[in-house]
């Protein structure tokens, strides 16, 4: 079977970015999560998918799970495309795949990976901070440990009293927000949210 070029890509859902930093999304996966890559083979659970469909819309634990007695318990499938989603209210990420169950004469097919791996995506220099309720308290700032500082942002210009400058960053939704970087003593670093587009 030939991997069909037309829907390949990334498309987003109406009211939504087309993409996602692709970087940023695998650092809020975690390490442990990587995608295949488009054209090979995946196996699909629709009984998984099912219970995990109903799990996640909060149905009630008592209804029903759709049950398709012909369907087999796994189907080999074709990967035509991915797209990576992070939900609006938690920030939790996600990937939304197109999958094309392959013929049992598909199957026999001799398959060749498009590429036999590829490299992860997860950034190597990145902290992960949860703000808490102290740190978006009057004073706006939080703490950053002064190690992750030094390895994630620019260099601070010494010179200055108090050393310092001024960040830009996008969160998940393409939201930019512009922090302010100060130094503050031997192991930890400040930043102060300016302004959020």
């Amino acid at each position: 079977m030939k991997l069909s070029t037309s829907g390949l890509g990334q498309q987003g859902h109406e009211g939504e970015k087309k993409c996602l930093n692709s970087e940023l999304w695998h650092a809020c996966a975690g390490p442990l999560v990587s995608l295949p890559t488009l054209g090979s083979r995946v196996v699909y659970f629709p009984q998984g998918h099912s219970e995990q469909v109903s799990a996640t819309t909060n149905k009630e634990v008592d209804s029903q799970i759709p049950n398709y007695p012909n369907l087999p318990p796994q189907l080999i499938c074709q990967l035509h495309n991915v797209t990576m989603h992070a939900d609006v209210e938690t920030d939790e990420v996600y990937a939304q795949m197109t999958l094309q169950p392959l013929t049992p004469q598909e199957q026999k097919d001799t398959f060749v990976p498009m590429d036999l791996g590829i490299p992860s995506k997860q950034p190597t220099n990145y902290f992960c901070k949860t703000l808490t309720a102290s740190d978006t308290s009057t004073h706006g700032g939080f703490s950053v440990p002064r190690r992750a500082a030094e390895k994630v942002f620019p260099s601070l210009d010494f010179s200055q009293q108090p050393p310092a400058q001024e960040l830009i960053a996008r969160d998940l939704h393409d939201v930019e927000w512009k922090f302010r970087h100060i130094f503050r003593g031997r192991d930890r670093v400040i930043l102060f949210l300016i302004s959020s587009f």
